[in-house]
């Protein structure tokens, strides 16, 4: 497994990430949550072996991760990272930027494999065009792909669907994620959408103010929030009497303490996401229909 343990690292003195212990097991999602700037990619740049380490040490099964003072070349074999900025060449076809680092001795097997992984990541009718007239989403699928062409055993992933747009994400997400659970793939996640994590990710961790402040399943995490920022990944709450509450766990009834006056609704398909004055204070809630300006509802909290 990946074992992580009292993990500190800096900066230029600036403390980045601080003790932090987790471990994944083959085959196993862990989604990296947490706000712009918490860490996210920096972690997963400390995993790969990108730089060294203040304190704690970093294993893949009996290997140690360790950085540049210990490694003339950034990186592991059994391990692929994929950036948010793409390292692609942009004069060869997409077929051959899959197919790059894998062998000529197989032809047969190498053309196979870079079939299969056109297919995955939705891009076959691409095959042979060159990668600089593709879109920032298609070549984003294309690092995808190549970063899975020699199998490795350790997957990092840094907001690995931004550039794609609405119409493949989902889809998309499923073919990867799926690939990955059926060749056993360990894969990490650094992400700010919930789409990446819920349905996909077995361990979810929260980063924030350089440390974990959650390290749980998903449906835990949502379930049971502990603090605003973990409730604010998964979607609009409220605070009531100090208990975290979901939009969607307030309900309109007929008689209760708890009187909201419409201040705006907003069309979500399904629902309509209802602003309302609740005591001076802002709540948001659920309802099936709009609600008129400046009425009045009673709201009950129903888990």
């Amino acid at each position: 497994m990946l074992n992580v343990k009292n993990l500190s690292f800096s900066y230029k003195k600036i403390p980045v990430l601080k003790d932090l212990s987790f471990n994944v097991k083959p085959g196993e999602y862990l989604a990296i949550i947490g706000e712009s700037g918490c860490g996210k990619s920096t972690l997963l740049k400390v995993l790969r072996g990108e730089y060294d380490l203040n304190n704690g040490t970093v294993f893949w099964k009996k290997e140690q991760i360790l950085g540049p003072k210990y490694n003339l070349v950034i990186g592991y074999g059994f391990m692929k990272y994929v950036a948010q900025e793409f390292e692609l060449e942009p004069f060869i076809s997409v077929s051959e930027n899959i197919g790059q680092h894998l062998s000529n001795f197989f032809k047969e097997e190498k053309k196979e494999r870079i079939a299969e992984l056109l297919e995955v990541v939705e891009l076959t009718d691409l095959a042979t065009t060159k990668v600089k007239l593709l879109s920032g989403g298609q070549k984003q699928r294309v690092a995808l792909a190549r970063a899975l062409a020699n199998a490795p055993e350790i997957l990092l992933l840094d907001e690995p669907f931004s550039h794609i747009d609405n119409f493949k994400k989902q889809s998309l997400r499923r073919n990867i994620f799926s690939y990955l659970k059926d060749k056993n793939i360990t894969c990490i996640v650094a992400s700010h959408d919930k789409e990446d994590v819920l349905g996909f990710a077995d361990q979810m961790i929260v980063l924030n103010d350089n440390k974990i402040e959650a390290y749980n399943t998903p449906e835990q995490l949502y379930s049971k929030p502990e603090t605003p920022l973990i409730a604010s990944f998964f979607g609009e709450f409220n605070v009531i009497n100090n208990v975290i509450v979901y939009a969607h766990q307030l309900k309109i009834v007929k008689q209760s303490h708890l009187k909201a006056t419409v201040k705006n609704a907003y069309f979500k398909g399904n629902h309509y996401l209802i602003e309302a004055n609740l005591d001076g204070n802002k709540v948001f809630f659920e309802n099936k229909i709009g609600l008129k300006i400046n009425s009045n509802h009673y709201l009950e909290i129903i888990k």
